[in-house]
């Protein structure tokens, strides 16, 4: 059964950083895509980045791409996002999320997504 598991949110000012991290189990990932969403109250959810397992191709949203990257560690079942020069905005619950359909057109759309973690809260204070 596959889990996933984000860390890394918590309480930041204005032009700081966090890094998230979503550790994976349950299942073998070598061909799966994965993404980061966010979703603020009253907001509907919001794509952030996704990478491919196996390539460690990239796909971010164009609005964040200048100040979040995500990665990946294959030998720790791991995907992060290094959060920088955040803002008030950014404000979210942000989840991890893995598609087993892989790297496709359809990494930007949560509903490609098979798994979803519980999400960590980000607060960004001005």
């Amino acid at each position: 059964q596959v889990q996933l598991v984000e860390s890394g949110g918590g309480l930041v000012q204005a032009g700081g950083s966090l890094r998230l991290s979503c550790k994976a189990s349950g299942g073998t990932f070598s061909n799966y895509a994965m993404g980061w969403f966010r979703q603020a109250p009253g907001n509907e959810r919001e794509f952030v980045s996704a990478i491919s397992w196996s390539s460690g191709n990239r796909y971010p949203a164009d609005s964040m791409k200048d100040r979040f990257t995500i990665s990946r560690d294959n030998a720790k079942n791991a995907v992060y996002l290094q959060m920088d020069s955040l803002k008030p905005d950014d404000t979210a619950v942000y989840c991890c999320a893995a598609s087993s359909g892989g790297w496709g057109r359809g990494v930007g759309d949560g509903d490609e997504y098979d798994y979803w973690g519980r999400g960590t809260q980000v607060t960004v204070s001005s």
